[in-house]
Protein backbone atom coordinates (compact mmCIF):
# COMPACT_ATOMS: atom_id res chain seq x y z
CA UNK A 1 0.00 0.00 0.00
CA UNK A 2 1.63 3.20 -0.95
CA UNK A 3 1.92 5.79 1.68
CA UNK A 4 -0.12 9.21 1.01
CA UNK A 5 -0.53 12.27 3.37
CA UNK A 6 1.34 12.95 6.46
CA UNK A 7 3.00 8.81 5.78
CA UNK A 8 5.52 10.10 3.92
CA UNK A 9 7.09 12.67 6.31
CA UNK A 10 6.89 10.18 9.63
CA UNK A 11 10.37 8.35 9.99
CA UNK A 12 10.82 5.10 8.15
CA UNK A 13 12.36 3.77 11.39
CA UNK A 14 12.27 6.84 14.01
CA UNK A 15 15.92 7.28 15.95
CA UNK A 16 15.17 9.43 18.59
CA UNK A 17 18.07 10.55 19.50
CA UNK A 18 18.86 11.95 16.13
CA UNK A 19 15.25 13.64 15.68
CA UNK A 20 16.03 15.61 19.30
CA UNK A 21 19.22 16.70 17.66
CA UNK A 22 17.54 18.09 14.61
CA UNK A 23 14.31 20.06 16.98
CA UNK A 24 17.10 21.10 19.32
CA UNK A 25 19.23 22.60 16.70
CA UNK A 26 16.38 24.43 15.18
CA UNK A 27 14.74 25.88 17.79
CA UNK A 28 17.91 27.28 19.10
CA UNK A 29 18.76 28.46 15.43
CA UNK A 30 15.01 30.40 15.42
CA UNK A 31 15.39 31.43 18.59
CA UNK A 32 18.71 33.07 17.73
CA UNK A 33 17.06 34.82 14.92
CA UNK A 34 14.18 35.92 16.57
CA UNK A 35 16.62 37.48 19.34
CA UNK A 36 18.72 38.90 16.88
CA UNK A 37 15.81 40.36 14.41
CA UNK A 38 18.63 41.65 11.67
CA UNK A 39 17.71 41.26 8.04
CA UNK A 40 21.31 40.37 7.23
CA UNK A 41 20.45 37.05 8.88
CA UNK A 42 17.59 36.44 6.01
CA UNK A 43 19.90 34.46 3.26
CA UNK A 44 22.01 32.88 5.95
CA UNK A 45 18.72 31.60 7.96
CA UNK A 46 17.30 30.49 4.52
CA UNK A 47 20.56 28.44 3.86
CA UNK A 48 20.72 26.94 6.94
CA UNK A 49 16.92 25.82 7.35
CA UNK A 50 16.97 24.58 4.02
CA UNK A 51 20.09 22.34 4.22
CA UNK A 52 18.79 21.29 8.12
CA UNK A 53 15.64 20.25 6.60
CA UNK A 54 17.63 18.18 3.71
CA UNK A 55 19.41 16.18 5.98
CA UNK A 56 16.11 15.67 8.26
CA UNK A 57 14.16 14.44 4.84
CA UNK A 58 16.47 11.87 3.60
CA UNK A 59 17.33 10.33 6.97
CA UNK A 60 14.13 10.37 8.91
CA UNK A 61 10.84 10.45 6.47
CA UNK A 62 9.52 8.08 4.30
CA UNK A 63 12.60 8.61 2.00
CA UNK A 64 14.70 6.37 4.13
CA UNK A 65 12.50 3.57 3.13
CA UNK A 66 13.34 4.17 -0.49
CA UNK A 67 16.82 4.67 0.06
CA UNK A 68 17.44 1.47 1.65
CA UNK A 69 15.87 -0.60 -1.47
CA UNK A 70 16.67 1.63 -4.25
CA UNK A 71 20.88 2.29 -5.51
CA UNK A 72 20.35 5.11 -6.55
CA UNK A 73 17.91 7.07 -3.74
CA UNK A 74 20.86 5.48 -1.72
CA UNK A 75 23.33 7.63 -3.77
CA UNK A 76 20.50 10.82 -3.28
CA UNK A 77 20.28 10.44 0.36
CA UNK A 78 24.14 10.52 0.62
CA UNK A 79 24.64 13.12 -1.59
CA UNK A 80 22.83 15.42 0.70
CA UNK A 81 23.73 14.21 3.85
CA UNK A 82 27.70 14.56 2.37
CA UNK A 83 27.56 16.97 0.04
CA UNK A 84 24.53 19.49 -0.38
CA UNK A 85 23.06 19.69 3.19
CA UNK A 86 26.21 20.45 5.05
CA UNK A 87 27.03 22.96 2.36
CA UNK A 88 24.39 24.82 2.54
CA UNK A 89 24.33 24.82 6.31
CA UNK A 90 28.06 25.82 6.40
CA UNK A 91 27.14 28.20 3.55
CA UNK A 92 25.05 30.13 6.32
CA UNK A 93 27.38 30.46 9.23
CA UNK A 94 25.22 30.13 11.39
CA UNK A 95 27.84 30.41 15.25
CA UNK A 96 26.67 33.66 15.20
CA UNK A 97 22.61 33.04 15.40
CA UNK A 98 23.34 29.61 17.16
CA UNK A 99 25.23 31.44 19.94
CA UNK A 100 22.23 33.96 20.60
CA UNK A 101 19.69 31.68 21.16
CA UNK A 102 21.41 28.68 22.79
CA UNK A 103 20.60 28.82 26.79
CA UNK A 104 23.49 29.88 28.86
CA UNK A 105 23.57 25.85 29.84
CA UNK A 106 24.04 24.91 26.48
CA UNK A 107 26.46 27.17 26.24
CA UNK A 108 28.93 26.62 29.25
CA UNK A 109 29.30 22.61 28.22
CA UNK A 110 30.21 23.80 24.67
CA UNK A 111 33.02 25.74 25.72
CA UNK A 112 33.51 23.28 28.52
CA UNK A 113 33.86 20.47 25.97
CA UNK A 114 36.38 23.03 23.37
CA UNK A 115 38.26 23.87 26.01
CA UNK A 116 39.21 20.42 26.54
CA UNK A 117 42.93 19.56 24.88
CA UNK A 118 41.41 15.89 23.25
CA UNK A 119 38.80 17.74 22.13
CA UNK A 120 40.73 20.84 19.84
CA UNK A 121 43.73 18.34 19.05
CA UNK A 122 41.19 16.41 17.69
CA UNK A 123 39.39 18.75 15.67
CA UNK A 124 42.47 20.81 14.48
CA UNK A 125 43.76 17.13 13.17
CA UNK A 126 40.49 16.25 11.29
CA UNK A 127 40.61 20.14 9.75
CA UNK A 128 44.36 19.53 8.61
CA UNK A 129 43.75 20.16 4.83
CA UNK A 130 45.44 16.66 3.47
CA UNK A 131 43.26 14.39 6.35
CA UNK A 132 40.13 16.97 5.19
CA UNK A 133 39.95 15.80 1.65
CA UNK A 134 41.16 12.19 2.42
CA UNK A 135 38.83 11.42 4.60
CA UNK A 136 35.90 13.46 2.81
CA UNK A 137 36.76 11.02 -0.72
CA UNK A 138 37.80 7.77 1.85
CA UNK A 139 34.57 7.64 3.29
CA UNK A 140 32.59 7.93 -0.41
CA UNK A 141 35.17 4.78 -1.02
CA UNK A 142 34.94 2.78 2.18
CA UNK A 143 30.93 2.70 2.23
CA UNK A 144 30.88 1.80 -1.55
CA UNK A 145 33.34 -1.52 -1.11
CA UNK A 146 30.90 -3.57 -2.37
CA UNK A 147 31.53 -6.42 1.03
CA UNK A 148 31.12 -3.53 3.41
CA UNK A 149 27.91 -1.89 1.47
CA UNK A 150 26.57 -4.78 1.73
CA UNK A 151 26.85 -5.36 5.47
CA UNK A 152 25.75 -1.82 6.22
CA UNK A 153 22.39 -2.58 4.23
CA UNK A 154 21.49 -5.46 6.15
CA UNK A 155 22.52 -4.36 9.67
CA UNK A 156 20.36 -1.27 11.18
CA UNK A 157 23.46 -0.56 13.57
CA UNK A 158 26.07 0.14 10.16
CA UNK A 159 23.84 1.40 8.74
CA UNK A 160 23.15 4.56 11.17
CA UNK A 161 27.10 4.50 11.01
CA UNK A 162 27.06 4.53 7.66
CA UNK A 163 24.65 7.48 7.58
CA UNK A 164 26.22 9.86 10.94
CA UNK A 165 29.60 9.30 9.36
CA UNK A 166 28.94 10.64 6.55
CA UNK A 167 26.94 13.82 7.43
CA UNK A 168 29.49 14.23 10.03
CA UNK A 169 32.41 14.52 7.86
CA UNK A 170 30.10 16.86 5.13
CA UNK A 171 29.52 19.33 8.31
CA UNK A 172 33.35 19.14 8.95
CA UNK A 173 34.73 19.34 5.45
CA UNK A 174 32.49 22.14 4.21
CA UNK A 175 32.95 24.27 7.45
CA UNK A 176 36.74 23.51 6.86
CA UNK A 177 36.35 25.12 3.26
CA UNK A 178 33.66 28.09 4.25
CA UNK A 179 35.55 29.40 7.07
CA UNK A 180 35.04 33.53 6.58
CA UNK A 181 38.21 34.59 8.87
CA UNK A 182 41.28 35.34 7.16
CA UNK A 183 43.87 33.04 6.84
CA UNK A 184 45.66 32.12 10.21
CA UNK A 185 42.95 33.63 12.18
CA UNK A 186 43.00 30.59 13.84
CA UNK A 187 45.02 26.99 13.77
CA UNK A 188 42.73 25.74 11.55
CA UNK A 189 41.62 28.94 8.72
CA UNK A 190 43.63 28.30 5.84
CA UNK A 191 43.74 30.45 2.68
CA UNK A 192 41.32 30.62 0.03
CA UNK A 193 44.05 29.30 -2.56
CA UNK A 194 44.90 25.81 -0.46
CA UNK A 195 40.72 25.34 -0.20
CA UNK A 196 40.61 25.43 -3.61
CA UNK A 197 43.09 22.97 -4.14
CA UNK A 198 41.46 20.78 -1.62
CA UNK A 199 38.47 21.14 -3.59
CA UNK A 200 40.06 20.20 -6.76
CA UNK A 201 41.77 17.41 -5.28
CA UNK A 202 38.36 15.20 -4.44
CA UNK A 203 37.16 16.36 -7.37
CA UNK A 204 38.57 13.24 -9.80
CA UNK A 205 38.44 10.82 -7.75
CA UNK A 206 34.23 10.80 -6.85
CA UNK A 207 34.35 11.35 -11.12
CA UNK A 208 36.15 7.97 -10.97
CA UNK A 209 34.16 6.21 -8.87
CA UNK A 210 31.03 7.50 -10.33
CA UNK A 211 31.97 7.02 -13.67
CA UNK A 212 33.23 3.43 -12.86
CA UNK A 213 29.85 2.45 -11.14
CA UNK A 214 27.56 4.29 -13.85
CA UNK A 215 29.54 2.45 -16.71
CA UNK A 216 29.72 -1.00 -15.30
CA UNK A 217 28.50 -3.82 -17.44
CA UNK A 218 27.51 -6.18 -14.10
CA UNK A 219 25.59 -5.39 -11.02
CA UNK A 220 28.33 -4.48 -8.29
CA UNK A 221 25.98 -3.99 -5.47
CA UNK A 222 23.70 -7.10 -5.25
CA UNK A 223 22.22 -6.73 -1.80
CA UNK A 224 19.51 -4.50 -3.68
CA UNK A 225 18.82 -8.08 -4.77
CA UNK A 226 18.41 -9.72 -1.41
CA UNK A 227 16.28 -6.69 -0.30
CA UNK A 228 13.87 -6.27 -2.57
CA UNK A 229 13.77 -3.15 -4.62
CA UNK A 230 11.41 -0.59 -3.90
CA UNK A 231 10.19 -0.33 -7.80
CA UNK A 232 10.71 -2.70 -10.83
CA UNK A 233 13.51 -0.86 -11.82
CA UNK A 234 15.86 -3.09 -13.96
CA UNK A 235 19.19 -3.37 -11.06
CA UNK A 236 22.27 -2.22 -14.03
CA UNK A 237 19.79 0.63 -14.53
CA UNK A 238 19.13 1.74 -10.89
CA UNK A 239 23.22 1.22 -10.71
CA UNK A 240 23.46 3.46 -13.52
CA UNK A 241 21.40 6.06 -11.83
CA UNK A 242 23.30 5.80 -8.71
CA UNK A 243 26.60 5.92 -11.03
CA UNK A 244 25.53 9.48 -12.56
CA UNK A 245 24.33 10.54 -8.86
CA UNK A 246 28.25 9.69 -7.48
CA UNK A 247 29.59 11.63 -11.11
CA UNK A 248 28.15 14.46 -11.51
CA UNK A 249 26.56 16.19 -9.07
CA UNK A 250 28.69 15.31 -6.57
CA UNK A 251 31.91 16.41 -8.48
CA UNK A 252 30.11 19.81 -9.29
CA UNK A 253 29.62 20.83 -5.95
CA UNK A 254 33.79 21.40 -5.91
CA UNK A 255 33.18 23.87 -8.73
CA UNK A 256 30.43 25.78 -6.77
CA UNK A 257 32.32 25.64 -3.93
CA UNK A 258 35.41 27.48 -5.53
CA UNK A 259 32.63 30.41 -7.02
CA UNK A 260 31.92 30.97 -3.22
CA UNK A 261 35.92 31.16 -2.02
CA UNK A 262 36.72 32.96 -5.21
CA UNK A 263 33.81 35.83 -3.87
CA UNK A 264 35.43 35.37 -0.15
CA UNK A 265 38.62 36.06 -1.54
CA UNK A 266 37.67 39.13 -3.49
CA UNK A 267 35.61 40.23 -0.03
CA UNK A 268 38.85 39.86 2.08
CA UNK A 269 41.12 41.10 -0.56
CA UNK A 270 38.46 44.38 -0.64
CA UNK A 271 38.63 44.87 3.42
CA UNK A 272 42.16 44.88 3.40
CA UNK A 273 42.38 47.27 0.53
CA UNK A 274 40.22 49.40 2.83
CA UNK A 275 42.11 48.97 5.62
CA UNK A 276 38.76 47.65 7.48
CA UNK A 277 39.85 45.44 10.39
CA UNK A 278 36.38 43.62 10.40
CA UNK A 279 36.29 40.14 8.91
CA UNK A 280 33.57 38.97 7.00
CA UNK A 281 30.75 36.47 8.60
CA UNK A 282 29.04 35.02 5.99
CA UNK A 283 29.44 33.92 2.37
CA UNK A 284 25.61 34.33 1.54
CA UNK A 285 23.88 37.75 1.57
Amino acid sequence: MKPTGLEVLLPWEPLWPLIAVFAGVLLVYLRGLWRRRRPGDLPGAAAFLTGLAGMYVVMQTRFDYYAQYMFFVHRFQHLVLHHAGPFLVALSMPSAVLAAGAPNALKKVCRRVAALAVFRWGYRLLQQPVIAGLLFVGLIYFWLLPAVHFDAMLSARNYWIMNLSMAADGLLFWWFMFDPRPPGATPVTRSVGLRILVLWAVMPPQIALGAWIALSDEVIFDVYAVCGRAWPLSPIVDQQIGGLITWIPAAMMSVLATLVLLRLYFRQARGQASGSPRTTTKVTG
